[in-house]
């Protein structure tokens, strides 16, 4: 029975209820040792009797080793990874050194998800972790990125920790346990000790400060030191009272991760112990045996005394003894790690068995447990120069994980042991490709540059990389006079072309040069070809934004499109918000609004899970433009408020462009124009040529067209380089704003012939709004109205309603009696984003698990999006989505 425990229990009845209905959820459960965790944790598995529960818990003494905690959860349910879309299986095969190749890490996050849906199938499933902040990392990481993507799989997740500093879990909703109130704690030690003396009963009552272990473990004990450390003490006091060999088995228990009877029962063996020896601790209640035949402490606080309070002698036989056991059973990773642990010092030859059972999990893609043991075998080298090299390889596989900032720490403490140049350059670009990632841009194109020098008379090939990263990274800081400098230090090693038309992309201070120069347009062709074909995934994403610097946006959708179905069949899913990314915002150029929504949310949404901070604001600038050319003004500022207030660019670019484009659909011109020259003047005007348009617009709408006249010229020269249709009708419809009025009307309809050719509908409907504001001014209603007609048709087809209203204001200019007319039926537009993706894809005859593959989700949760959507839609069936108009 719990006292004054009424209200957590309720939430965790609440949760379990809402598993057995089909709603998902995680809590985390935090608070102090002995708080109550553990014991709500029993509560959760008492009432889950018809439920399938898994129980995992994190031992304070293995947290280094990788993937123990799936290891624990999941050991006895591996049987159903052959069932796992291939990507999946194979990543987790991998972590769990299982064979096969690894993958993106966040594969082993997913591959968790849907082995844990596909056991939810039968019967609800609850998941149990006790102890998380002990969980190592990677176990973490995926237990975490799991419960984030729950949906409708009938899974509950409790995780039990304590402070958030040492387990983080972002997004998740935490329940904090407090001490129990007065009551509750006296009538729980009433219950406990009914005949204790009053003034002992008190003074515990108020040592115990409701703290339920403490009341539960030390009535009428000494006082003078933390609850903590009197219910470890009362443990011990228990663990003392055991015979040896008892003591000895739950010892071999504590520095255990995984509770096999048979290793543990191995292992006791080997010191003089038998199976037989279990049974007091079992009595004493310091032991259970699980449900899935697994043998662990009854409460975490046991484990850290039977373990910290035995003589350092004792705890080292422990741990040979259980490498031993291992090796019997060909485990590797485990051998190796109880060996390190049986050691006290430099031990060359515990070192090598380390670095060949890490090379061992390399071949099975398990990079996060090749840089542990690396670390661990560089921390045992007795050798300087041999704890450097395996500290550089276990920085490497730190990196090859994804554990960016794990891999920056290993190698700094790499560098000071390794003699080589061009092996310190392979550790520089780590912390180079960080500094990168986390906008800090000017660090990371000097960290490349500089390494390149110090290896070009040693490996060219190295070298050249290096330097076009460098340049690359110059680009994105807007320091273009760098980038020359890069390319000269660069020139002659290989990739020297590549680094060469770099520098002619930004030979001036604006993107394309002064002017857009023919060459620097020539050179971006030239770079887009290369990246295709010579650079990897990371550098082809990039080649696609460099297709909309030239203005061609059916080049970059056809290439983020390629690239989103490569990644999505591999199961890349770190790549994939970059992608997306990339893709979202040339949805939005072609009028695609709906997609560009799913492409740029779900993005966002990997992001967040994947840690991609840097590719997340620059998505929500995609969302911003949406919520601009939409006249979403709260949500545009909301979206555009980070990327503004870290003025990293190109982001803060695009949120400016963003917030301008809002204002001049709102009628707020001088806002525009004063925004929008602030970027053109400003030290970052990459992205800005795409907003030289709205500049002209808001000038002349401003009474000061010449403010307008160096961005209107500079975008033609930019629209006559790249020879975009859409571009040189868009550099026309300037010209017309500009010009004089008599030759006005001949280059709108120049514009309006080149938009006939181009698939740009917003920035169409734009000029033909403008050329129809002209023609009423010009006293021709009827011409008017019927341009002004194409464009509200536009508008609204594109849910642009500021737009759309100043259209029909022109129409009633115009003489026409125009009320606001309801919106277009659009089926797409009935459904959120998510729904969207998984009806379409529904539609091709995609099953739900082919659509979970796909889009990182369940297949339950994917046929509760099914049904949510069916409705809305007015269909019965999966069969008749086919048929629907869905863009």
């Amino acid at each position: 029975m719990l006292y004054g425990r009424e209200d957590e229990q309720a939430v965790i009845d609440r949760l379990l209820s809402g598993a057995r209905d089909g709603r998902s959820g995680v809590l985390v459960l935090r608070g102090e040792a002995g708080i109550g965790k553990t014991a709500l944790l029993e509560y959760a598995a008492e009432r889950a009797a018809d439920a399938r529960v898994l129980r995992a818990t994190g031992v304070e003494y293995e947290s280094g080793m990788p993937y123990a905690g799936l290891h624990m959860m999941l050991g006895r349910h591996l049987d159903g990874l052959g069932a796992l879309p291939d990507p999946q299986a194979r990543a987790l095969r991998a972590a769990l050194g299982m064979g096969g190749e690894g993958g993106d890490r966040f594969l082993v996050g997913l591959a968790v998800l849907t082995l844990l849906a596909d056991l939810a199938e039968e019967r609800p499933l609850v998941v149990l972790v006790d102890d998380a902040q002990w969980l190592d990392g990677p176990s973490a990481e995926a237990l975490l990125f799991a419960g984030r993507r729950l949906g409708a799989e009938r899974i509950a997740v409790l995780l039990a920790a304590r402070e958030p500093g040492d387990f983080r879990a972002a997004g998740l909703p935490e329940l904090r346990l407090a001490g129990l109130g007065a009551d509750a704690a006296a009538r729980l030690l009433a219950a406990r000790a009914p005949e204790l003396p009053r003034h002992v009963h008190h003074e515990v009552l108020t040592e115990a400060m409701g703290n339920p272990l403490a009341l539960l473990e030390f009535p009428g004990t000494a006082g003078g030191s933390s609850a903590y450390e009197r219910i470890r003490r009362s443990f011990g006091v228990q663990l003392a009272a055991l015979p040896e060999p008892s003591r000895l088995f739950v010892l071999l228990v504590a520095a255990d991760d995984l509770g096999d009877v048979g290793v543990v029962a191995d292992a006791a063996a080997r010191l003089g112990a038998s199976v037989a020896d279990l049974e007091p601790a079992e009595r004493a209640g310091l032991l259970r045996t699980t449900a899935e035949g697994r043998i662990e402490v009854r409460h975490p606080l046991i484990r850290s005394a039977a373990y910290g309070d035995e003589p350092l002698r004792r705890r080292l036989e422990a741990h040979r003894a259980l490498a031993a056991a291992y090796g019997e059973r060909a485990d590797g990773c485990h051998r190796a790690f109880h060996l390190a642990r049986s050691v006290t010092g430099p031990d060359e030859e515990v070192a090598r068995v380390l670095e060949d059972a890490a090379e061992t999990e390399r071949s099975a893609g398990g990079f996060a447990s090749v840089a542990a043991m690396y670390e661990t075998a560089a921390d045992l080298s007795p050798d300087r120069a041999e704890r450097g090299r395996r500290l550089a390889a276990a920085a490497r596989a730190a990196a090859d994980a994804g554990l960016a900032e794990r891999a920056v720490e290993l190698a700094a403490r790499a560098e000071p042991d390794l003699a080589d140049p061009v092996a310190r350059a392979s550790l520089t670009l780590i912390r180079a490709t960080l500094a990168d990632e986390q906008d800090r841009t000017k660090e990371a194109y000097r960290l490349f540059a500089d390494t390149a020098a110090d290896v070009a008379g040693t490996d060219p090939m190295t070298a050249g990389y290096l330097f076009f990263q460098a340049a690359s990274a110059a680009a994105n800081a807007g320091d273009f006079a760098a980038v020359q400098g890069i390319a000269e230090r660069g020139a002659g090693l290989p990739n020297g072309h590549h680094l060469a038309a770099l520098a002619r992309v930004f030979p001036g201070q604006n993107p394309l040069g002064e002017s857009g120069s023919a060459d620097g347009v020539a050179a971006l062709r030239e770079l887009i070809d290369g990246m295709t074909h010579c650079f990897g995934a990371r550098d082809r994403v990039r080649a696609g934004m460099w297709h909309l610097l030239i203005g061609d946006v059916a080049g970059a959708e056809e290439h983020a499109a390629l690239l989103e179905r490569r990644f999505r069949d591999e199961g890349a899913i770190g790549l994939l918000p970059a992608v997306l990314m990339l893709r979202s915002r040339t949805l939005v150029f072609l009028g695609r609004h709906r997609e560009a929504l799913t492409a740029a949310t779900e993005g966002l949404r990997i992001a967040e899970d994947t840690g991609r901070h840097r590719i997340r604001v620059y998505l929500e600038t995609v969302l911003a433009q949406l919520a601009a050319i939409e006249g979403d003004e709260a949500r545009c500022a909301e979206l555009t408020a980070e990327a503004l207030a870290r003025g990293v660019p190109p982001s803060d670019v695009h949120a400016a462009a963003a917030r301008s484009l809002l204002d001049l659909g709102l009628g707020r011109h001088e806002e525009a124009l004063r925004r929008l020259a602030d970027v053109v003047a400003g030290p970052h005007r990459q992205g800005s040529i795409a907003s030289l348009p709205d500049l002209v617009e808001a000038a002349v709408r401003s009474g000061r067209p010449d403010d307008g006249r160096d961005a209107a010229a500079w975008y033609a020269e930019w629209a006559a380089q790249v020879r975009q249709p859409w571009a040189e009708a868009v550099a026309l419809r300037c010209e017309a704003l500009l010009g004089p009025d008599e030759r006005a009307e001949e280059t709108y309809t120049r514009a309006l012939d080149l938009h006939r050719d181009s698939k740009i509908p917003f920035e169409r409907a734009r000029t033909e709004l403008l050329y129809g504001e002209w023609l009423r001014r010009a006293r021709r209603r009827n011409d008017a109205r019927a341009v002004l007609h194409a464009a509200l048709e536009r508008f609204e087809r594109l849910g642009a309603a500021p737009w759309a209203e100043r259209a029909r204001t022109e129409l009633r200019a115009a003489g026409e009696s125009l009320a606001a007319g309801p919106a277009p039926d659009d089926l797409a537009a009935r459904l959120t984003p998510q729904e969207l993706q998984v009806v379409r894809m529904a539609a091709t005859g995609m099953s739900n698990r082919e659509i979970g593959a796909q889009l990182f989700l369940s297949p339950r949760t994917v046929g509760y999006h099914l049904y949510k959507a069916y409705p809305k839609l007015g269909v019965a069936s999966r069969g008749e989505l086919a048929r629907l108009p869905l863009g």
